[in-house]
């Protein structure tokens, strides 16, 4: 398991550990105020970042490559406090299946409660990842809401959870302010030559420039 941040202290020792997964293609502002506000509210320990290999979903995959993606991340979260890289899913390759992901972690630190990050937007989606019910076995969602987005329906779920288990999962939204970014969007901009350098953090802004990345947008 490769963890990586410029912080002293081991992730091992944490207790309450945020999963966010995604391809981070690239990461932006909004990703980082995501896992700020769970971070915060959820009084979790640490947040890892695991960029995706193939996303299930998205069978077209990222952009950019895995060594510039990780890069990106390892930029945008140094110096932060609590904030952690893992190549987890890009070392095992192949398409990146949370369940496995989950199951790695909870093997390697069955001390830690597991907490997957996840947009309220993305929760209809969940009963159709694979293996939706061991993943809830595994690590609590925590479903962060955007002001504009409105109240989440957990209705879809009530297959795979207790009445008792979306109640708890109901009272531990997390509330997040209006970000209205996202990475296909920054994709667009910089294949436009629209302006795009605001939405992500300035060494990730600076390493898109340097290295000609999506500039030719999908």
């Amino acid at each position: 398991m490769s963890i990586s941040n410029s912080e002293p202290r081991t992730p091992k020792l944490e207790k309450r550990l945020g999963i966010f997964g995604g391809s981070f293609d690239p990461v932006h502002r909004g990703h980082l105020l995501l896992a700020e506000s769970c971070l915060d509210q959820a009084d979790l320990d640490a947040v890892w970042f695991l960029p995706t290999a193939q996303q299930p979903l998205k069978p077209r995959g990222p952009q950019a490559s895995d060594a510039h993606r990780l890069a990106m991340l390892e930029l945008a979260i140094r110096g932060r406090p609590g904030f952690y890289l893992s190549t987890i899913e890009i070392d095992r390759g192949g398409v990146s299946y949370m369940v496995d992901t989950l199951e790695t972690i909870h093997q390697q630190l069955p001390a830690s409660e597991l907490f997957l990050l996840i947009g309220a937007d993305s929760m209809a989606e969940l009963p159709f990842w694979h293996r939706a019910a061991d993943i809830l076995r595994l690590a609590s969602p925590l479903v962060v809401r955007r002001p504009s987005a409105g109240e989440p329906t957990f209705e879809h779920l009530k297959q795979l959870l207790s009445a008792d288990q979306i109640d708890r999962f109901c009272s531990s939204e997390v509330a997040m302010p209006p970000t209205p970014i996202s990475s296909s969007q920054i994709r667009r901009s910089i294949a436009r030559g629209d302006m795009w350098s605001d939405l992500v953090p300035p060494p990730v802004a600076d390493y898109i420039r340097a290295h000609g990345l999506y500039l030719q947008a999908r």
